[in-house]
């Protein structure tokens, strides 16, 4: 592993800049052995180091992908059966057909951004734009008050603004 690798985001070790050296342990008191790390402390350390690159190197690329499995899910749904959505449409009347017209609107733009950032074309612009529209959504909610459904709406949010800032993209096909 790299010296850039080691000092990744999930590491567990804090960013320094080229060159510095990680402090050492203390040195023991004069008269005293040294403690040695046990072999079994080492592998494990080697082994969740290990697990924290990969982590590192992947989990833009799954939280995307579950990112646009959120996305298509709900794309199909206000496609499939748009009426049962119209009641988050602001200001339009539930039972108007402009309702109808924008719920199937945004099914579309939703199906479109999950397909993107699935199949990774342009995943920053995907999440970018994902970002925008969610941020739509939960204003919409947050006017009626907090409930669950605005907090999850919330943290979705903060995983496409986390997305679209993500440098760090595997399995794309234009960054």
């Amino acid at each position: 592993m790299s010296r850039d690798e080691s000092a990744g985001w999930a590491s567990g070790r804090p960013r320094s800049p080229e060159g510095a050296t990680r402090p050492q342990k203390a040195a023991a008191a004069p008269g005293t052995k040294p403690e040695a790390e046990p072999a079994s402390a080492s592998g494990l350390r080697a082994g969740l180091d290990l697990v924290g690159a990969v982590a590192a190197d992947w989990a833009p690329t799954v939280a995307r992908v579950l990112l646009g499995v959120v996305l298509l899910w709900f794309g199909y749904h206000e496609l499939v059966l748009p009426g049962e959505w119209t009641g988050y449409v602001p200001v339009i009347s539930e039972s108007s057909s402009l309702a109808i017209v924008l719920v199937l609107a945004h099914g579309w733009v939703l199906l479109v951004l999950a397909a993107a950032l699935i199949a990774g074309v342009a995943p920053r612009a995907a999440a970018a734009i994902a970002s925008v529209l969610l941020l739509e959504i939960v204003i919409a909610l947050a006017v009626n008050g907090l409930s669950d459904t605005t907090l999850r709406d919330l943290g979705v949010l903060g995983l496409a603004l986390c997305l679209t800032g993500s440098t760090n993209q595997r399995l794309v096909l234009r960054n």
